[in-house]
């Protein structure tokens, strides 16, 4: 890590110079909040596709249908955990993402449960939960077509590779890495409605999109160095390329080599 005397650090100026700064960036800040509400406000306004497919999951307490997952709520909304079938733990930054999750007797409140949704067997899922301290609904995927169907999982030999919204040659022209022939995991998040025991599909959002569900992000938004990743402006904050600064919560050590699964690349998608 760079230390402070090295960082390109802001302007050193007087209070009313700075408070004059201030009040012109909280104007843009409140354009901002006024058109994320009228964003979500379309958000809703979304139609929806009823799902034409019962998938049937592993949980804690056996087989489970998606519409189980919802608890009797209304509302569902799950997180599309990458947890390949062969590694032995999930990726680092879903694990930032669940760990930003919070108390989930706020959605409770609001009649919405939420889940994980991963591909890697069950066993495993509980072993890296327990690691991790979490209390979080965690399902596996392994024997269902899920995340195949919402794109989490691009695998051309089981299903034609889509993720954001665009399809393998765009994805190819956009540089990411799709045509190696191997399966691949990515992140996202859906939302469910239900009416009875019918199941809507009403929302996912892919890469970088699940950024405002990550209150850590949120919070280093609001410092002069940011996230001190690469791509942020102004330059000269980083310490790396992407997200190698990144590490599961247990892992923060100097010794420890990165271990990622989510590359500079799909910051981008």
């Amino acid at each position: 890590m760079k230390t402070q005397n090295h960082l390109q650090l802001p302007n050193i100026v007087s209070r009313d110079e700075w408070l004059e700064a201030r009040k012109e960036l909280l104007a843009k800040e409140k354009e901002f909040t006024k058109a994320r509400d009228a964003l979500s406000a379309e958000r809703r306004r979304l139609p929806m596709v009823e799902l034409d497919k019962d998938y049937v999951l592993d949980g804690p307490n056996g087989k489970a249908r998606l519409l189980d997952l919802f608890e009797r709520r209304p509302q569902l909304i799950v997180h599309h955990f990458m947890f390949d079938p062969e590694w032995e733990a999930g990726c680092p930054a879903c694990s930032l993402a669940a760990d930003n999750i919070g108390h989930l007797a706020h959605l409770y409140a609001r009649n919405t449960s939420l889940a994980l949704i991963s591909r890697a067997p069950l066993p495993k899922l509980q072993r890296y939960k327990e690691r991790m301290g979490w209390n979080i609904p965690w399902y596996s995927s392994y024997d269902s077509n899920f995340n195949y169907d919402f794109h989490v999982t691009l695998d051309e030999s089981v299903a034609p590779i889509e993720y954001n919204y665009l399809d393998k040659n765009e994805l190819v022209q956009q540089g990411v890495p799709v045509d190696s022939g191997q399966s691949m995991e990515v992140p996202g998040v859906s939302s469910f409605l239900r009416d009875g025991d019918r199941i809507f599909h009403t929302y996912t959002t892919y890469a970088r999109g699940t950024d405002i569900l990550i209150g850590m992000f949120n919070y280093l938004d609001l410092t002069a160095l940011g996230r001190q990743e690469d791509w942020e402006l102004p330059p000269g904050r980083s310490d790396g390329n992407g997200k190698t600064w990144l590490r599961r919560h247990d892992e923060y050590e100097d010794t420890v080599e990165t271990n990622s699964c989510c590359h500079s690349k799909k910051d981008n998608l």
